[in-house]
């Protein structure tokens, strides 16, 4: 674990597997996330020595909090601002959620740098339903309670089934912020941000690399109606629903979307 500083904030970020590896790979949180989110995801990738980069965006749960408003581009000039640090020339994208969106807007700014993305439950633009879920959220926020913040929002982004076999480990998530007042208003700062600049469907035309396309069927935050659109915006796209999963891929199927992306980004680095 490490911090890296630009434009003035510390961002914390985080490298494992083979530090010298040319094979890297960077994966993006989703909003309410950490570096810790990909566990089960990374250790593919650190047994066939890949470098592997990930961090916390500004206003995330280990970086600085800003006053807001940021901007997409604020989270991709940090992202590569970190790359350029690390040395990396050419790498993997790999985001869920709000990371899949700025995996996007640097795939379309930097076409040069990235070798293919991966977008998992992710949007480009948004819809009265989503927009009232984010309202909702910020609301939470105000409440300065982490515990009843994270138990007003589990139930838009985990399924049912996910939320009865995981309780006692989610109270414990729960708990753990109950009292992070921090924690929240860096939230909040980031659900303006995704309101304020997440729409970029007209954009998307620009990215040129390999993209893959992930949406949990069951996701009703953010659901497959979205990823068709993405896939269908980029040119070169490929586009999987995970069955019977909700808006957390990365948690409620690790292996199914292990197997989809590792063959994916094996295909576009060795092809």
């Amino acid at each position: 674990m490490a911090v890296f500083q630009t434009a003035g904030i510390n961002i914390h970020y985080e490298v494992k597997g083979n530090p010298d590896s040319v094979h890297c790979i960077a994966f993006l949180n989703g909003v309410m996330a950490s570096t810790g989110s990909w566990s089960l995801l990374t250790p593919v990738f650190e047994s066939m020595g890949w470098r592997i980069i990930l961090h916390d965006f500004r206003g995330q749960l280990q970086s600085d909090k800003p006053t807001g408003p940021y901007t997409f581009e604020n989270h991709v000039d940090d992202a590569k601002a970190l790359f350029d640090h690390l040395g990396v020339k050419r790498i993997h994208l790999v985001g869920t959620s709000y990371g899949g969106e700025v995996a996007m807007k640097f795939a379309a700014l930097n076409p040069e740098m990235v070798k293919s993305i991966t977008v998992i439950d992710s949007v480009s633009e948004l819809d009265a339903v989503v927009e009232g879920f984010v309202r909702g959220w910020k609301f939470l926020c105000d409440s300065g309670d982490g515990e009843a913040f994270f138990w007003g929002i589990a139930p838009s982004i985990y399924s049912p089934e996910y939320l009865a076999k995981n309780h006692d480990m989610l109270s414990q998530r729960a708990k753990a912020i109950k009292d992070n007042k921090a924690y929240l208003e860096g939230q909040k700062i980031l659900y303006e941000t995704f309101e304020d600049d997440v729409t970029i469907t007209d954009k998307l035309h620009l990215i040129k690399c390999p993209a893959l396309v992930i949406c949990g069927e069951n996701d009703i935050l953010k659901p497959p109606k979205f990823s068709k659109i993405i896939a269908g915006n980029i040119p070169d796209s490929e586009y999987i629903i995970i069955p019977d999963c909700g808006h957390v891929t990365i948690f409620e199927k690790p292996k199914e979307l292990e197997t989809a992306v590792l063959g994916f980004v094996l295909k576009h680095e060795f092809p």
